[in-house]
């Protein structure tokens, strides 16, 4: 059987518990904030240099004057989540603020896409380059379930663009995908 020192004892034993080296501590964090600071330059560099890369897209096209006067198809009201090159779901486009993501308001009219995005670069998507639209669940990082998320996809210059949008409401994606193919159709057939 072993026997229990009383806490009496152990309180009045000479040496007492270390004292907190507030020079170590304090080093240890400025380390680790320097060593955030330093992440977050690299994210930022890295950010600018993608922008760089794809400084040979084309500006992105206005609203034309009357868009509203062409009939309005249909409106939604959600989130942008980005721009990537169609079919790599990973390569995000930066240039022109395609990147940021933010609210959106779209307008689909006879004479194309009207993307609206308060406090980013709104840009507008004639007609005759919209190429499709599905339903799909990730887009440059952002995996939703499946069908969450409406994709289009637009030529814009020599480039294939996927645009990713999310609504307020998921259950409008399938008449925008519905009514995007269906412009998409009759803008080959008037072209031809």
């Amino acid at each position: 059987m072993t026997t229990l020192t009383p806490l009496y004892l152990l309180a009045a034993e000479e040496k007492s518990a270390e004292v907190t080296d507030w020079s170590a501590r304090i080093s240890w964090v400025l380390g680790l904030a320097a060593l955030i600071a330093l992440v977050y330059w690299l994210m930022r560099q890295g950010w600018k240099w993608r922008g760089q890369l794809q400084s040979d897209l084309p500006e992105l096209p206005a609203t034309p004057e009357g868009f509203a006067d062409g009939g309005t198809l249909l409106t939604l009201s959600g989130r942008y989540h980005a721009s990537t090159t169609a079919g790599q779901w990973l390569d995000r486009i930066v240039a022109h603020g395609l990147g940021t993501r933010s609210r959106v308001e779209l307008t689909l009219g006879e004479r194309g896409l009207d993307v609206v995005r308060p406090g980013a670069t709104d840009f507008f998507v004639p007609a005759g380059a919209l190429r499709e639209a599905r339903l799909d669940k990730a887009l440059a990082g952002k995996v939703l379930p499946e069908g969450g998320l409406l994709v289009i996809t637009w030529a814009h210059g020599d480039k294939l663009i996927d645009s990713g949008f999310r609504s307020d409401r998921a259950a409008e994606h399938r008449a925008w995908v519905d009514a995007i193919n269906h412009l998409n159709r009759t803008t080959e057939g008037t072209a031809r």
